[in-house]
């Protein structure tokens, strides 16, 4: 239907970044020439409410284009200044004004498949005029609107009024409406919202949903209160992303301010009550407490010397601010912090997509935005069958490293997105711990937490190691020792049943991680070797590298088991398997040992798996560009076409990946393991939370298919 879309709102504060960040993740499934454009904007001082971050940039451009990668500058992503927008009008020169703004917005749509177009935020003195402007702007666009509007503290009445004065506005001025999204509901009000708004236009097709508010996004994070109250950071420079979701004035003595302490509070108290600031330090650190966000010190008091030399023995203390206002003030002024959204804040992204896909009807908003031409399987459309293949049947997944934090992390989004059941293999009293000193926001009363020193399946365990392996020389006390590693725990929970998989390898080797695997989980029928391969999510395609982290000089019928491993993984994961088999020389040209051994590692394979494409011995060029494909390969199905790249050996492979990893920056999703019975999957030690949320539900998915 259309290749753009606007956003338009009925008045400030509606939530446009949410709908934006949703829209926008929503496209990069089908296609990555995605862009963002705003018409009108605040610029200098005004723009980014005073967050140095932002250096006076537009708060959404920044975060969408930043956030997403989107492949366009900051000047290319705005029509005109609403100061420039002014003058032109004051002078009476509308139609120039729209000129810049369309000439613009047409060369950013030319470069690609869809652009999003958001529009103002009504800040100005003239708001009514600015409206009347967003409408002549989208008319001349060309762009269908969509309409956002806030619940928040409204009535019913109070929300669909607004609305249906700008789907007139906009009928009437000649501009197509697709859709109305109300944002910020009360969820106790969002089923009567739905049902007013379904009352006044659901006879027209468009696109209606009620978007649920979210108190964790509206919260500020301790750099928002500092940057906006212009406060002094004394302490907890590292912390500042704290998130400040309730606050308390602790004016009482320090007994009494402990009943009144909720997770992620903000303490805000005179700066010389030395007793409140070292109580909640202690409470911070304590299991007994929940963590907090933060300290605000008011009245332009410091601690006391004796106080400060306590903080500063603390490691990564909390952040403590001064402001030099009073108690009351102060209390009054960060009421009015406005929440910024910025690039690095993963957790509150991940939570706007996630609560834009489960309010939004996506199917009725695709409709909408049809004329979006696929292109092939992109990255987010990957990762996001990961996430929905994980969520349609739900497995047991063992995590045996819970002191990471990373890995904590990961368990809260895995958890709240309702993507796996887990469990974390470790001291309870340990594990609360690391949660307050980093502010890892996990109920573990979610999950199951266990220490192997204190599971009642212990000596069961131990027993069935010493029945597998009693016969290499294992004794019973052997093995209760050994059944105290947790990577061998979690591998006997897989083993037994008792977990459908396991993620290791933040903290151990891979070795440690997948020694036991090898063990006692063993291979499948028909197979003799684990392998791996790394999901290489590139701009605009998905490719399958094999293998690049097992197995270093594999021989033809090893590189042969791991063509065909690695072909029915891709198929599991969506990928249509094309195997080319890599060498220095592609079909006849070249003679030589390593040459050999691929092109009898391919018959092998042709005659175990006759059903599969496969190409060898082919160079990558030859493999991945249809040009250089049919000059070298005419008339293979493969050439100029893989999508499974198998490399003679690790340090080929090794490197490969890292220089593509690198150098395009491409996302490298493994290593996944292949060939084991039952699912045991190795991170690197430099991974990152969305690595082991990405590798998580690739093993869930592999548990699935057992």
């Amino acid at each position: 239907m259309t290749h753009s879309l606007y956003i338009s709102t009925t008045e400030a504060g509606s939530g446009k970044a949410l709908v934006s960040l949703g829209i926008i993740e929503l496209i990069l499934r089908r296609t990555t020439k995605v862009h963002f454009f705003r018409p009108l904007i605040l610029g200098g001082e005004d723009a980014g409410l005073g967050v140095p971050d932002l250096a006076g940039q537009d708060e959404d451009i920044n975060l969408i284009v930043n956030h997403f990668k989107l492949k366009q500058t900051y000047e290319e992503s705005y029509g005109l200044l609403s100061q420039e927008a002014n003058d032109l009008l004051a002078q009476h020169r509308a139609d120039e004004a729209i000129d810049v703004i369309i000439s613009k917005f047409k060369a950013l749509e030319s470069r690609g498949d869809f652009l999003l177009c958001e529009g103002s935020d009504y800040l100005g003195e003239n708001s009514a005029f600015e409206f009347s402007f967003n409408q002549e702007i989208a008319k001349n666009l060309g762009a269908p609107i969509l309409i956002l509007a806030h619940a928040h503290q409204r009535s019913v009445e109070e929300v669909i009024t607004p609305v249906q004065m700008a789907v007139e506005a906009y009928q009437g001025h000649g501009c197509d409406v697709v859709g109305i999204i109300i944002n910020k509901a009360d969820p106790d009000h969002s089923e009567a919202l739905k049902e007013s708004l379904f009352q006044h236009f659901g006879l027209r097709g468009w696109l209606l949903s009620v978007i649920p508010s979210q108190s964790r996004l509206s919260s500020p994070r301790m750099r928002d209160i500092a940057a906006q109250l212009q406060a002094e950071v004394l302490y907890g420079h590292g912390q500042l992303k704290n998130l400040a979701t309730n606050r308390i004035v602790a004016a009482m003595q320090l007994q009494n301010s402990l009943h009144w302490l909720q997770p992620d509070c903000l303490v805000i108290t005179p700066g010389d009550r030395g007793d409140i600031i070292a109580g909640m330090l202690q409470a911070h650190q304590s299991s007994s407490y929940p963590s907090l966000a933060g300290l605000l010190l008011s009245a332009g008091l410091k601690p006391d010397p004796a106080i400060a030399r306590l903080i500063e023995g603390i490691d990564d203390p909390l952040p403590i601010l001064s402001v030099k206002t009073d108690t009351f003030t102060t209390a009054a002024q960060v009421n009015e912090v406005h929440s910024t959204l910025l690039p690095d804040d993963r957790e509150k992204i991940n939570l706007c997509i996630d609560t834009f896909d489960q309010a939004v009807d996506l199917e009725r908003l695709e409709k909408q935005i049809s004329a979006v031409r696929v292109r092939g399987m992109t990255p987010k459309m990957f990762t996001y069958n990961l996430m929905e293949r994980a969520k349609a049947n739900r497995q047991h997944i063992v995590l045996p490293e819970a002191y990471d934090p990373r890995i904590l992390k990961a368990t809260a989004i895995l958890l709240n997105r309702g993507i796996v059941e887990v469990t974390l293999l470790g001291d309870r009293h340990d594990v609360q711990q690391v949660l307050n000193k980093h502010g890892i926001a996990l109920d573990l009363d979610q999950l199951t937490l266990t220490h192997p020193s204190q599971s009642d399946k212990l000596q069961d365990y131990a027993q069935t190691f010493y029945e597998l392996r009693k016969a290499k020389g294992v004794t019973l006390d052997n093995a209760l020792d050994v059944m105290m590693d947790v990577s061998y725990f979690g591998t006997m929970m897989v083993y037994r049943g008792d977990a459908d998989g396991m993620v290791s390898g933040a903290v151990h080797t891979t070795q440690h991680t997948i020694r036991p695997a090898l063990q006692f989980v063993k291979t499948k029928p028909g197979f003799s070797v684990v392998s791996s391969v790394f999901f290489m999510c590139l701009e605009h395609r998905v490719l399958v590298y094999g293998d690049c982290a097992i197995n270093p000089n594999p021989t033809a019928e090893q590189l042969a088991e791991i063509a065909i491993s690695s072909a029915d993984t891709a198929a599991t994961f969506g990928i249509e398997p094309k195997v080319a088999l890599l060498s220095y020389s592609s079909g006849d040209s070249g003679q030589g040992e390593e040459v050999e051994k691929v092109r009898l590692a391919t018959q092998i394979a042709r005659q175990r798996r006759p059903d599969l494409l496969l190409e060898g011995p082919i160079q990558y060029d030859a493999a991945v560009d249809a040009e250089v494909g049919s000059q070298k390969m005419r008339g293979s199905a493969v050439a100029g076409q893989a999508t499974v790249l198998i490399f003679p050996d690790l340090n080929t492979g090794n490197n490969t990946y890292k220089a593509v990893q690198r150098e395009t920056g491409a996302i490298a999703i493994g290593p996944v393991l292949q060939g084991l019975k039952k699912p045991v999957n190795d991170l690197s030690r430099g991974c990152t939370v969305e690595d082991i949320i990405n590798t998580v539900a690739i093993t869930a998915i592999q548990a699935q298919g057992q």
